[in-house]
C-alpha cells in the first residue's frame, strides 16, 4: 500500500536510536534547552527574527489569535477572514475567541484565495487568517499589498507549506506572524508539535507569556521590567503572577530533540517533494478529465500531499476507485467549503455561496507526498493520473 505516511519521522532508525539516548541521560524533558535550540535554527532557516514552539500546530492558530487579542490588534466582534478551504482548528480560534469569521472563496488555478476573492471582503475585514493550501499561493504579494493599503492584519496558516517560496520569499514571510505544524503527517515530524514565527518583538513576548499561563519568564528582559514596574510586583511574587489570558502550550524537550534531528533534513525533504510534485503536475496537466493548476509565479512548490480536482462527480468517483483499487490511501481536500462544516453551521449563520471550495470538496481527492517515496511508487501514481 502506498500510504500518506511512510515513517514517524524521515531517517526514523537513526532519529529513533538518538531519541532513546537522550531521554536516558536527560535530567529535564519539559520544554527547555532543546526546544530553545530548535526555535533558534528553526527561526534561521525560515528567515524570520522570532519563531516560539508550541505543542501542537492547532494550538498554534489559537496562541496567534489569543496573543494578537492581548496586544489589542484583534478585539471581540472584529470580522476575520479565512480561507475557506482549509482545516478546521484555522477557524475554530476565531469562534472561541468572540471574532466573525469571514470565509473567502478559492480560485480552482491555485486552490487558494486570489486578490480577486479578496477585494470583495477588504474593506470590511480587521484581518486575515490566509492558509497557503498544500504548498500552493495565489499571487500572496498583491494580497499582502491589498491588506497593507487596507490596514488589514495579515497572518498565514503554513502548516501544508514548508519551503514553499513566492519571488525568493519563503511562504509564512509575507504576514506579522505565521503558523506552521510538526504533525507526523506533515513535512517534518515532532511527532506532535507547532511552531509561530514573527518578526515583530512585542507579538515574540505576547506568545511566549500566552504559550505559558501568562507569567512573564522567558520573555525580553526590558518587558518584563515593565511588567512587573506597571503591577508592583517584586522577584519573589513575580514567580506567580499572571498578566494576561493565556494557557499551557508548551512543548516537552523530547520533541523539541527531534526536531532537532530533522533540521538537517529540512533541504532534502522539501527537494524530494518538490521533485515529486514536478512529476504529478505533469501528469495532472496531461489529463483533461482533471483542474489544472496555475502555479507558473512560484518559485518552489513543496507539499505534503497532491490534490487532484476532477471536472465531474463522476470522474471524482473513478479516479478515488482507481486509486483504492491500487491500495493507494487517499483523502478529501482538506475539509472543503469550511461553511459547511457541522461546527461552523452551529456557531456561524453563514450562507453565501462558494462554489469552488464547494466543487474542490465534492470533486476532489489527495494522495500522499514524502520524501520516502521509491521510483517504482511515483511512477505508479503518475500512471494512476492517466485517463
Amino acid at each position: 500500500m502506498i500510504k500518506l505516511i511512510k515513517s514517524s519521522f524521515y531517517h526514523e532508525a537513526e532519529t529513533k536510536k538518538a531519541l532513546v539516548e537522550f531521554i536516558l541521560n536527560e535530567d529535564i524533558l519539559s520544554m527547555n534547552k532543546e526546544c530553545k535550540k530548535f526555535e533558534e535554527s528553526f527561526a534561521a532557516k525560515q528567515g524570520r527574527k522570532h519563531a516560539v514552539y508550541v505543542s501542537n500546530g492547532s494550538v498554534a492558530n489559537l496562541l496567534l489569535i489569543q496573543s494578537l487579542m492581548n496586544l489589542g490588534i484583534f478585539q471581540k466582534g472584529d470580522r476575520i477572514g479565512f480561507s475557506a478551504l482549509t482545516w478546521p482548528t484555522n477557524v475554530m480560534p476565531l469562534i472561541q475567541l468572540g471574532l466573525e469569521p469571514v470565509a473567502i472563496d478559492c480560485q480552482l488555478e491555485t486552490l487558494n484565495v486570489s486578490p480577486e476573492n479578496l477585494k470583495e471582503y477588504i474593506g470590511d475585514i480587521k484581518g486575515l487568517f490566509l492558509t497557503n493550501v498544500l504548498g500552493f499561493a495565489d499571487d500572496i504579494a498583491a494580497i499582502k499589498q491589498l491588506c497593507d493599503e487596507n490596514g488589514t492584519v495579515l497572518i498565514e496558516d503554513n502548516c501544508e507549506s514548508l519551503g514553499s517560496s513566492v519571488a525568493g520569499t519563503l511562504l509564512g514571510n509575507y504576514g506579522l506572524a505565521s503558523t506552521f505544524s510538526f504533525f507526523v503527517g506533515h513535512h517534518m515530524s515532532t511527532i506532535e508539535g507547532g511552531m509561530v514565527c514573527t518578526d515583530d518583538d512585542d507579538l515574540r513576548d505576547a506568545l511566549v507569556m500566552t504559550r505559558a499561563h501568562g507569567w512573564d519568564r522567558n520573555i525580553s528582559p526590558k518587558k518584563q521590567s515593565e511588567l512587573r514596574a506597571g503591577a508592583d510586583i517584586d522577584d519573589f511574587y513575580a514567580k506567580y503572577t499572571f498578566y494576561d489570558i493565556a494557557s499551557n502550550f508548551r512543548p516537552t524537550e523530547i520533541n523539541g530533540f527531534i526536531g532537532n534531528t530533522q533540521m538537517p533534513y529540512w533541504d532534502e525533504i522539501v527537494g524530494k517533494r518538490v521533485e515529486n510534485f514536478h512529476k504529478f503536475n505533469e501528469a495532472v496537466a496531461k489529463n483533461n478529465d482533471f483542474y489544472h493548476y496555475d502555479l507558473s509565479h512560484m518559485d518552489i512548490v513543496s507539499n505534503f500531499a497532491m490534490p487532484v480536482i476532477c471536472k465531474t462527480l463522476e470522474l471524482a468517483r473513478k479516479y478515488r476507485e482507481k486509486f483504492a483499487a491500487a491500495d493507494v490511501e487517499i483523502r478529501p481536500v482538506i475539509a472543503g467549503n469550511m461553511a459547511k462544516q457541522p461546527f461552523y453551521q452551529k456557531y456561524v449563520s453563514d450562507t453565501a455561496p462558494r462554489p469552488n471550495s464547494d466543487l474542490v470538496h465534492e470533486n476532489g481527492f489527495y494522495f500522499g507526498n514524502n520524501p520516502e517515496m521509491t521510483t517504482e511508487e511515483v511512477e505508479l501514481l503518475c500512471s494512476l493520473l492517466e485517463p
